[in-house]
């Protein structure tokens, strides 16, 4: 008898992303992934909704996952769908909801940050080799989860309102990018870490490992160069000053660099220097799955 198929649904504040898997040898085997980048936390207004172009822009994925979830054959039921910072903040997010449920065709759970931290390193655990104690950094559209762990046991859990997305809006929406620019966007990745500064420093850990688009975008760079996918502070450096000598906001001539993800490079690249600077990281390693195979790993408990 063929395993049934499940898909877990991610709506983050950046990309909307779906993993459709079966259960092989009791773990998610994924058979097909789909993703967009519907930055939806560029469409937060001033008065803390989301403009109705952002939110048809997050309706028309959906409606592409629905048709896939039909085309892949995912039983009814065996679908989960979550959402992160931008759902949690929007003052219109029950009006958002209310309308994808029958573009969809099934409910969004808006969680808390605490909650994506777990997942978050629920689905590094499930992807990623390594032994003792753990710091994963999540850097995502509108929030950056920091979590350190041992194993499977979680030390140290917190979830900030900073992210690619919102940072780019903050900091980089002008063109010629300038010293200043990344200057504003460090201090401000410090008025935000707070305490939790001194806290994380406190634990400690052995190996730092950064998950999602921030950071992929980085290794994807290196490994374009054929250069070493561990991502270090002279690398970050060197990064900046590539993108201070830009003569076109696109950036395309930055080698490496994926179009799709030019437009939140800079913050990406900003907010990932501040971290190692305050932090005092030497490398970071590029994380195996984050929050889409956390949610997988608890649908294939229960599939």
């Amino acid at each position: 008898m063929t395993a049934p198929l499940y898909a877990a649904i991610t709506l983050g504040s950046n990309s909307f992303n779906m993993l459709v898997a079966q259960t092989v040898g009791q773990q998610p085997k994924v058979i097909a992934k789909y993703k967009r980048k519907v930055r939806l936390a560029e469409g937060i207004q001033k008065d803390g909704s989301l403009s109705e172009e952002v939110l048809l822009r997050g309706l028309d994925c959906l409606a592409m996952f629905a048709d896939m979830l039909k085309k892949e054959g995912v039983s009814a039921g065996n679908v989960a769908v979550i959402a992160t910072a931008t759902l949690r903040k929007i003052s219109n997010s029950d009006d958002f909801c209310r309308r994808a449920l029958p573009v969809l065709g099934y409910p969004i759970e808006i969680i808390s940050g605490m909650r994506e931290a777990e997942l978050i390193y629920q689905g590094m655990v499930a992807t990623t080799a390594g032994e003792g104690r753990r710091l994963v950094i999540d850097i995502g559209g509108a929030s950056t989860e920091f979590i350190i762990g041992d194993g499977t046991s979680i030390l140290l859990k917190t979830s900030l309102p900073m992210g690619c997305v919102t940072f780019n809006e903050s900091f980089f929406s002008h063109f010629p990018m300038q010293q200043l620019d990344f200057d504003d966007a460090k201090a401000r990745v410090k008025t935000v870490l707070g305490e939790q500064l001194s806290a994380l420093k406190r634990l400690g850990w052995h190996c730092a490992v950064g998950a999602s688009g921030s950071v992929q975008s980085v290794v994807e760079l290196l490994n374009h160069r054929g250069l070493s996918s561990v991502i270090t502070l002279e690398v970050l450096s060197d990064l900046k000053r590539e993108i201070l000598s830009q003569s076109d906001e696109s950036m395309l001539s930055i080698s490496g660099l994926n179009p799709e993800r030019a437009p939140t490079f800079a913050a990406g690249v900003a907010i990932l220097l501040a971290l190692f600077e305050l932090l005092e990281i030497e490398k970071l390693y590029l994380s195996g799955g984050a929050l889409r195979e956390g949610v997988l790993q608890n649908l294939a408990n229960c599939c």
